[in-house]
């Protein structure tokens, strides 16, 4: 088999708009396309990362909340690259967003940042 590439994240969030609006608003995706389904009472979004495609965001009825401590198994986090690791940390800190001090990985002496989502999924920048 032959991956080319990672097509899509999906990530089912437990109220639609605040979690549109800080995929949006707070890391700058791009909405690509937006449909509600009638049949699940679930939206459904694709979003954009410079032109693309990366997450899917879901709403459903009544969700159950992710369990995050202790980390269970599965999907641990996202991350995204960033230029500048700082002025991103003093841009999260603008917007309201609370996140950890900036660490240093201990392979690849990169810089980076954890923060979360409005459902508490661990999203990290890390610096180029």
């Amino acid at each position: 088999m032959h991956l080319n590439k990672v097509h899509h994240i999906a990530i089912i969030c437990s109220n639609y708009e605040r979690s549109k609006r800080f995929y949006t608003e707070v890391l700058g995706l791009e909405v690509m396309a937006e449909h509600f389904r009638e049949t699940r009472q679930s939206w459904k979004a694709d979003l954009s990362l410079n032109g693309s495609y990366v997450i899917e965001l879901f709403s459903f009825p009544s969700p159950p909340p992710r369990p995050s401590y202790p980390e269970a198994v599965g999907l641990r986090h996202l991350a995204f690259e960033v230029d500048d690791i700082e002025a991103a940390e003093h841009e999260l800190t603008e917007k309201g967003i609370a996140h950890e001090p900036i660490r240093t990985d201990e392979y690849t002496h990169k810089r980076f940042v954890f923060f979360s989502d409005p459902d508490d999924l661990p999203i990290e920048l890390y610096e180029r």
